[in-house]
């Protein structure tokens, strides 16, 4: 307490020293990871390119504690409007558990707004589950409300965050995984999380098995890893019989749906069933991705994490569509 009111005194000070000062744009990067990805560090530079650039690599909840503190006195509070926080990295729990320590350690006016994606997962996850929204109202299907989905190696970081936004939209999702474990018990957090039972997890590891997860899918989406293939024609053709929309985040070969090539967008990868690419999912992950740091600049303090990226997106999809709409029904 001693060392904190020391610190907020000479704060002042210094607060007053700068406050005729413009302050420049900092984003310091917390990653997980032992090397932090460039990518959404370049992103950022692209935006803002007079920004400075801080990164922590390997950063533990511990050290989150402590750089923190360093992170908040230093420029005052007005200067701390200025110091955004963008945490990353593989580690999907780590980075959670980052972010939970770092919130319980501010308090005004030492706020700074934090930008949570943990390697492009957020993002990545909030475009696929826009692209089928779209795709779905494009084609006179309806919204996501009480839609079937079934999310292909839906318990990673990716996966989990889908099926998140699939039922927030009020849509049964059904997670798969090849261990039975693990899906149910993501599939049990994530329903307590958001007081739903609407997500399920089941075992997908035989060809069987997993024509048996897409069977009463009316959107099908794969989000695993890169180079993995998750969906075979033949099984599509076979079980898919209630499928309209598949989506594949994967742009690395094999990709994770057979037959979908990732510059697909919309049109027909077998009879009745559309396609979305991962590198036309990439295209609205990479817009997404900095409006979400442009909001988190603008905003002096929050959490700009998958919620808000997804507001991002479907704000732009249904923008896009009723703008469609419009122009449809125009009569001259």
């Amino acid at each position: 307490m001693i060392i904190l009111k020391r610190l907020i005194n000479t704060n002042n000070w210094r607060s007053a020293s700068l406050s005729k000062h413009q302050f420049k744009k900092v984003f310091i990067f917390l990653a997980t990871d032992k090397h932090a990805s460039p990518f959404d560090m370049l992103s950022t530079i692209d935006i803002f390119p007079d920004s400075a650039i801080l990164k922590y690599e390997d950063v533990t909840v511990e050290d989150a504690e402590r750089i923190v503190y360093d992170m908040m006195f230093p420029r005052g509070p007005k200067g701390a409007k200025h110091t955004k926080i963008f945490i990353n990295g593989r580690d999907f729990k780590r980075v959670n558990d980052i972010l939970k320590k770092i919130t319980k350690c501010m308090f005004p006016p030492f706020e700074l707004a934090i930008i949570v994606d943990p390697r492009g997962a957020y993002t990545t996850a909030t475009a696929a589950v826009a692209k089928t929204l779209e795709l779905s109202l494009k084609k006179g299907l309806g919204n996501l409300d009480n839609k079937r989905v079934t999310v292909m190696a839906g318990t990673g970081p990716v996966g989990q965050t889908a099926a998140r936004l699939y039922a927030s939209e009020k849509a049964n999702v059904i997670v798969t995984s090849r261990s039975l474990e693990r899906a149910s018990s993501v599939a049990t957090r994530i329903n307590e999380e958001i007081e739903s039972t609407r997500i399920k997890g089941v075992e997908a590891k035989t060809s069987e098995e997993i024509g048996e997860a897409v069977e009463n899918a009316e959107i099908v989406l794969s989000a695993g890893a890169a180079g993995i293939q998750l969906l075979s024609l033949e099984t599509l053709r076979k079980h898919g019989k209630n499928c309209r929309i598949v989506a594949d985040v994967n742009a690395i070969p094999p990709l994770g749906v057979e037959g979908l090539k990732s510059k697909i967008e919309g049109e027909e990868i077998i009879p009745n069933i559309l396609g979305i690419g991962a590198l036309a999912i990439g295209k609205l992950k990479n817009k997404i991705e900095v409006r979400l740091i442009e909001r988190a600049v603008e905003e002096p303090k929050g959490i700009f994490d998958y919620k808000i990226a997804y507001e991002i997106a479907k704000e732009a999809i249904l923008r896009k569509f009723e703008k469609s709409e419009s122009e449809k029904n125009w009569i001259p």
